[in-house]
Parts: C-alpha cells; structure tokens; sequence
C-alpha cells in the first residue's frame, strides 16, 4: 500500500496537469470534513464485509458533485480499505499545493479573537520574513490567558502569558534561598 504521501503527489500531480487544483483542494477539504462528522462511513467504506462493488457504487452516489479525480481517489482509497487515511492525503496535498504556490501558512493561537487589523501586521511581518504569501488562521485558546503563540514554516514562537508565568515558577523553584 502507497502512503498518504504518495497518493497526495499522484493526485497534484493530475490536478495541476488538467488546472483543476484549485477544484481538488475546496473538494478534498470538504470530505475531510464530510468523513470526521462520520466516521461510521469511513469504517464502511474500509470493511471488507460490504463487496467493492457496493461500496463504488455508494461512494459515486455520496460523492456524485464531487471533483472526479477527488472521487476516484475515495474508490481507490476504498478499494485498499484505506479511506482512513483520507485526512493525511488531504494534508499531504494541501502542502504539495501551497509550496507550489509559495504560500506559507500560518497559525496564531490567542486567548481572544485577533482584529483583522492585528492578524493583517502580523501577516505582513511573517510575510517580510519568509517572502511567501502568508495565510493565516486564528485560533482562539482561553488556556494561553494573553499574548499568542505563532507558528509557521515548523516553526513556533510562545509569547503567551501561560508560558511567560509558568517560565517565572520554573525560575522561583530553581531559586535557592
């Protein structure tokens, strides 16, 4: 059995080649999603107790408004009883298809949602520092208390007032009086 990885090169390959990677990635997206709200889909498409055949056949119907190379690629993953692996396919292809495009993804983790104006500075510096287009995503963490925390390009930068205290406690207990 090929890994994620490969399956996801296979597919940009076919998309970039018949220009519809954009199509793909909205698509494979969507039944990521579809396939982690039900996961007794996925079990029924990898049980070998329901024939190959049944199981295209309710595939092309879930599936029939679905990009065609996205489609086939769930009957070939079904046909190995590897749809389970579904979500790191579309991982692995939404990173074969930003380091194409020179876009760099980026996560902020904050205790309260970021004004665009605030995710709009910290893009344009993220932007200044790897000379990639930066997208962003928000994540709001109420744990982390203030500040943020970055990531990007397998990268993290913790300015989170959590980490902050908790290195303050580490420094108190170190502390010999």
């Amino acid at each position: 059995m090929s890994g994620a990885r490969d399956y996801a090169a296979a597919l940009f390959s076919l998309s970039e080649e018949l220009r519809t990677s954009d199509e793909v990635l909205t698509d494979l997206t969507v039944c990521r999603d579809v396939f982690k709200k039900n996961p007794a889909y996925v079990s029924l498409t990898d049980t070998p107790a329901v024939s190959v055949p049944e199981k295209i056949a309710l595939i092309d119907t879930a599936f029939e408004k679905v990009n065609e190379s996205v489609r086939n690629l769930i009957k070939i993953l079904c046909e190995k009883h590897s749809v389970h692996i579904f979500s790191e396919v579309t991982k692995e292809f939404i990173t074969l298809y930003n380091e194409s495009r020179g876009i760099c993804p980026a996560e902020i983790v904050s205790a309260v949602a970021l004004t665009e104006d605030q995710k709009s500075k910290i893009k344009q510096k993220i932007e200044s520092m790897t000379g990639k287009k930066v997208t962003i995503k928000n994540i709001v963490d109420k744990d982390i208390l203030g500040g943020i925390k970055l990531r990007f390009m397998g990268r993290q930068y913790d300015a989170s007032l959590f980490n902050r205290l908790n290195s303050i406690e580490k420094s108190l207990k170190e502390t010999v009086i």
